[in-house]
């Protein structure tokens, strides 16, 4: 058995945890033939909606598409979006488990206006502040519950910035997931940045590490990468740090050292949900105790490989396992 068969065999049994920032990406679709008399601007005909998960359930639909099974943690709205939300869970056979539904919060939707292939306006419906003491305490004890019922092989922090991911409720998870022994695996935004603390495996882009460290790195350049990521380790105390680069593909390290994983030569259509397979593949490849190097083959490739697609989709799993088998990956 080729090793990428081994690992998508074992992906199969593995349950992931995302806790995060989960929303509705919702969309209205339709054409402009005129420009409104009442202002400057066009006219949609609206020809019909949609609407998919989005944010941190896009890393569980990374999770699903590899043959996972993803349980969904998070605190949403009391709200009919969230009832949505529901529904598209079902749909895509994901386990809310750990939905923390509070009448203090709103479900995040983003609603994307297109008229043909052009985006014309997108409406954000959401609430950015942090969660208050007792929606904190709720969402732990969910996920105290999902793992002792549900015992996954890897937790995945998806931070988004809309409040779910509170320095409390980082620091809480960790210490759970420390007590259960299961590894997590952080895809960080800027405002929590150095909350993360104890994680196992850390995944900045380049972007949110400069912000997060406030220091300038230079991607084409290993050692302005390798100095940023010292300083990282030296403030966090993860064991691996996976950092993506875009065109100049990934650095990790961990503690037998460092190494650059080059990008492979893509047709870039559109990054958006990239980091959300980048995390989601990294995390299965952590559950399965794979060396560093392995991890960052694997979540580099696959990242390269959903921008090669229009909007936020899954991994094309036999499409995937197609294109390690040519790297022969992981190695």
């Amino acid at each position: 058995m080729s090793g990428i068969d081994q690992f998508l065999k074992k992906a199969e049994g593995t349950t992931v945890l995302v806790v995060g920032d989960v929303m509705v990406d919702a969309y209205l679709w339709g054409r402009v033939d005129r420009i409104s008399p009442e202002a400057p601007v066009p006219v949609v005909q609206v020809t019909h909606r949609s609407a998919r998960l989005g944010g941190a359930a896009n890393v569980a639909l990374n999770v699903k598409a590899l043959g996972g099974r993803a349980i969904i943690a998070a605190v949403v709205g009391a709200d009919d979006h969230a009832d949505l939300l529901n529904r598209l869970f079902a749909e895509q056979e994901l386990v809310p488990d750990g939905l923390v539904r509070s009448p203090l919060r709103r479900t995040t939707v983003k609603t994307r206006v297109i008229s043909g292939h052009q985006h014309v306006v997108r409406v954000d419906e959401e609430q950015e502040d942090d969660l208050v003491a007792d929606d904190e305490e709720r969402l732990l004890e969910r996920i105290a519950l999902v793992l002792h019922n549900d015992r996954p092989g890897v937790i995945v922090l998806e931070d988004y910035n809309k409040g779910v991911l509170t320095a409390r409720v980082i620091e809480g998870i960790v210490e759970l997931a420390r007590k259960a022994k299961v590894p997590v695996a952080v895809d960080p935004k800027r405002k929590n940045f150095l909350a993360y603390r104890g994680v196992t495996l850390f995944k900045p882009n380049l972007k949110e590490l400069r912000e997060g460290l406030k220091t300038e790195v230079d991607p084409s350049d290993a050692g302005s990468v390798a100095r940023a990521i010292k300083l990282l380790e030296e403030r966090l105390g993860n064991a691996i740090s996976l950092v993506t680069l875009s065109e100049h593909g990934a650095h990790v390290h961990d503690a037998h050292g460092g190494s650059t994983i080059p990008a492979h030569k893509r047709r870039i259509v559109d990054v958006s949900g990239a980091g959300d397979t980048v995390i989601a593949v990294a995390a299965l490849a952590l559950a399965q105790q794979l060396p560093a190097r392995s991890i960052a083959e694997l979540a580099n490739l696959a990242g390269g490989l959903v921008c090669e697609e229009v909007g936020v989709v899954p991994l094309d799993k036999e499409r995937f396992r197609a294109e390690c088998e040519r790297l022969h990956l992981p190695a």
